[in-house]
C-alpha cells in the first residue's frame, strides 16, 4: 500500500522507522534482525536510506595521487525487497540527486517498479566529494524538486527517452522538510517556499528532519499550512544516545539541542546514562506529538533498534 494511503486510512497516528543498509561486505542479517525487533509494533512502512559513491584521494609512492570511488553502503533496493517480501511491510527506498545521474535514477526506479515497491522518498542528498562531471549524454537532478519531477514524469509514462510503448509507474513520493530550516537556506520562509515547490511538483507527503524541541515542529506546520502545503507533515525523531551527540547532531543535522536536555546529559558519567536521558526525552516528545494528533512519528535508527523499542514500548 502507498504511504499516502496508510496515512489516509489510519484511525490513529502511525509509527514508522528508518534504517541504514549494511556497509559494503557486511551481512544483511543484522538489518533484518533489527526489522524483526520492530515487527511487534506493526510498522506500516520502513524507510531504507541510500548512499552515493564517495570520491577520495590517496597519496602513493613517487608523488602519485590515486583517486578512489567507492559506494560504502550499496544494497538499498535489495534490503527493501527483503523487508517487503519477507515481512510484508511496505518498504520506502530513498532516491538521491547527489552522486547519481538521471539515467541511473530511471534505472533504479524501473527496478523498484518491477519489484512492486511503489513508495520512494526523494532527497537531494549530501555532497559526495570531487568527481568528473557527467558524460555529455547524461544529466543530473540538481534539486529534490527536479527529482520529484522525474518520478512524476515516469508515473505519467514519460521516460528520458521517447518510448512509444512506455508503461507508467505508480510511485507515492515523499520529501524531506526542515523545521529549523535547511542549513543552506537563508531563512525558514525561503526553505518553506522550496518545500512547497516540491509538493506542488507532485510530492504526496513530508517527513521532517530530526528535532528535539516540539515547538519547532508545530511552528513549522503552521507556516507550511499558511503557505498552502496541505499534504501530511510527519515529525521525524532521533534518540540522543551518546554524550558526543550533544555536538555531533547539531553540527551534522543542524538540530538544536534544548538547554534542559543538554543539562541532563551533562549530569551523567557515560553513554549508557546519556542513552537513558535520550530515551526519556524522546518518549515525552512522542507523547506530546501523539496528543496533538500528528499523522505519525518517524524514528531515525542508526545502528541498533534497542533504544527506539524502549521509547515505543513506553507509549503503549
Amino acid at each position: 500500500m502507498k504511504v499516502s494511503e496508510h496515512y489516509a486510512k489510519a484511525s490513529e497516528p502511525l509509527i514508522s522507522y528508518e534504517i541504514i543498509p549494511p556497509r559494503r561486505g557486511g551481512s544483511i542479517d543484522d538489518i533484518l534482525g533489527m526489522v524483526e525487533s520492530l515487527l511487534p509494533f506493526e510498522p506500516p512502512f520502513i524507510d531504507v536510506t541510500s548512499h552515493a559513491a564517495e570520491a577520495y584521494y590517496e597519496e602513493m609512492p613517487g608523488n602519485v595521487v590515486r583517486k578512489h570511488v567507492k559506494r560504502k553502503r550499496p544494497g538499498t533496493i535489495g534490503v527493501c525487497a527483503a523487508i517487503q517480501y519477507r515481512y510484508g511491510v511496505d518498504a520506502v527506498p530513498h532516491i538521491l540527486c547527489k552522486g547519481f545521474t538521471r539515467e541511473e535514477t530511471e534505472d533504479a526506479l524501473i527496478e523498484l517498479h518491477y519489484l512492486g515497491i511503489e513508495n520512494v522518498l526523494a532527497v537531494r542528498g549530501d555532497e559526495v566529494g570531487p568527481g568528473k562531471p557527467p558524460r555529455p549524454d547524461r544529466s543530473v537532478n540538481e534539486y529534490a524538486s527536479d527529482l520529484v519531477a522525474q518520478i512524476v514524469a515516469m508515473n505519467e509514462g514519460r521516460y528520458l527517452e521517447d518510448l512509444a510503448d512506455a508503461r507508467p509507474t505508480d510511485f507515492c513520493v515523499g520529501v524531506g522538510g526542515y523545521p529549523e530550516k535547511h542549513a543552506e537556506a537563508p531563512n525558514l520562509a525561503w526553505d518553506i517556499a522550496n518545500l512547497k515547490r516540491k509538493v506542488d511538483t507532485g510530492a504526496h507527503y513530508v517527513v521532517t528532519q530530526m528535532f528535539f524541541d516540539n515547538s519547532h515542529y508545530f511552528r513549522f506546520v503552521d507556516l507550511c499550512r499558511e503557505s498552502g502545503i496541505t499534504v501530511p507533515i510527519v515529525p521525524g525523531l532521533k534518540i540522543l544516545t551518546t554524550i558526543n551527540q550533544l555536538q555531533s547532531l547539531p553540527r551534522t543535522f543542524g538540530a538544536e539541542i534544548p538547554e534542559q536536555l543538554a543539562d541532563e546529559v551533562h549530569k551523567v558519567e557515560d553513554n549508557a546514562g546519556a542513552a537513558n536521558v535520550g530515551v526519556a526525552w524522546a518518549r515525552e516528545q512522542a507523547r506530546e506529538l501523539l496528543e496533538a494528533n500528528v499523522p505519525g512519528i518517524h524514528f531515525y535508527i542508526m545502528s541498533t533498534a534497542g533504544h527506539v523499542v524502549k521509547v515505543v514500548e513506553g507509549l503503549r
